[in-house]
């Protein structure tokens, strides 16, 4: 069974930076996609950063492109994301989650197809 737990959530001024973990069980690298995403009051869930486990390759949205980064530990079996000169904008309750491997990218970072999700974790970047 797959569990996804985030962490590493909270407030930051524009310009910071945070780390989000995802501590996932249950998760045999190399055979998922993982991603992380975001959903902020009264909009649709974004889809943020998407790796897959086998080889490591990884894929942004333009929103977050060349200010965050996703990146997997294996032997400590969490996924991560390093956020860099955040802006208010990316103010959400961040998700990590879990699918086939099989995923392109456009449908990975839909996030439609990912059946596992953790709980979630608040972000929140002050002007």
């Amino acid at each position: 069974q797959v569990q996804l737990v985030e962490s590493g959530g909270g407030s930051v001024e524009a310009g910071g930076s945070l780390r989000l973990s995802c501590a996932a069980s249950g998760v045999t690298y190399g055979s998922y996609s993982m991603g992380w995403f975001r959903q902020a009051p009264g909009k649709e869930r974004e889809g943020v950063a998407v790796i897959y486990t086998a080889s490591f390759t990884t894929y942004y949205s333009h929103s977050v492109k060349g200010r965050f980064i996703i990146f997997q530990d294996n032997a400590k079996k969490t996924l991560g994301l390093q956020m860099n000169s955040l802006k208010p904008e990316d103010t959400a309750i961040y998700y990590c989650a879990a699918g086939p491997s099989w995923l392109s990218a456009a449908e990975a970072l839909d996030g439609s197809s990912m059946p596992y999700w953790g709980q979630g974790t608040q972000v929140t970047v002050s002007s």
